[in-house]
């Protein structure tokens, strides 16, 4: 009977850890895009002489850098300024900065190690990070380590954070579920769960390109969105705003 009663036992504790282990990531929800940037969102209507700047800051690889063919950079079709300026036709009375701290072909690890200098440095009242696309090349944990690094920095500091999936690499078949970038993308929507920061999720949104076979004409290079590309990462952003 005793033995009964403790196989009993374990074998329930078991089954709680196994429940907790697979309800945890389903549970965790990201930050709400109607409602996480509110406080920021206020700021923005407020008009002179009661209003401040509002930094926005851009922290990644070469895409929110504004790479586009042949390494020229094209700073005024990039996202973050196309982002500034739809945000001005929403809020002609704001002052924003758009800040990008982003250099072409840096990854998570070596971005994580300027974030103080870099990135805080700036007051950011917003960051965005970006770094998956170049994140695949190195060790998944390695990765997650820099990503939380520079989340926690930036919440201990009060700062609204809003992670990226990446935008397409065309030697990738984008929409194999095998591809090198789905381990890195649900990483960072699974740190986006667990720290209920803002998600923006182009890739998806690429992957609805690609099935219909227009991939090509949202992209200026192998890696790099055009103008149209990036303007579909800013409509994964204006919903925040």
């Amino acid at each position: 009977m005793k033995r009964a009663i403790k196989y009993l036992i374990i074998n329930g504790l078991w089954s709680i850890v196994i429940i907790c282990l697979y309800s945890t990531p389903a549970t965790a929800q990201t930050a709400e895009s109607t409602h996480y940037l509110d406080s920021i969102r206020h700021e923005l209507t407020i008009q002179w002489p009661k209003s401040r700047t509002v930094n926005l800051v851009f922290h990644g690889h070469s895409v929110p850098a504004g790479y586009g063919d042949r390494h020229e950079v094209n700073t005024l079709q990039s996202y973050p300024n196309l982002m500034l300026k739809k945000l001005k036709e929403k809020y002609p009375y704001a002052v924003i900065n758009v800040i990008v701290t982003a250099i072409g072909g840096e990854n998570s690890i070596k971005g994580q190690t300027r974030f103080e200098n870099d990135v805080l440095v700036h007051k950011p009242d917003v960051l965005f990070i970006d770094y998956a696309l170049n994140d695949r090349f190195s060790d998944l944990a390695k990765v997650k380590d820099a990503w939380e690094k520079m989340i926690k920095a930036a919440l201990d500091k009060n700062i609204k954070v809003i992670l990226l999936t990446p935008s397409p690499d065309q030697r990738i078949e984008i929409n194999d579920a095998a591809n090198p970038l789905e381990p890195y993308i649900a990483m960072i929507k699974s740190l986006a769960g667990e720290y209920k920061v803002g998600l923006a999720d182009p890739n998806a949104k690429f992957k609805e390109v690609a099935a219909q076979g227009k991939l090509k004409e949202v992209m200026a290079s192998v890696n790099h969105p055009n103008e149209a590309g990036h303007m579909i990462i800013v409509q994964e952003l204006l919903p925040y705003f």
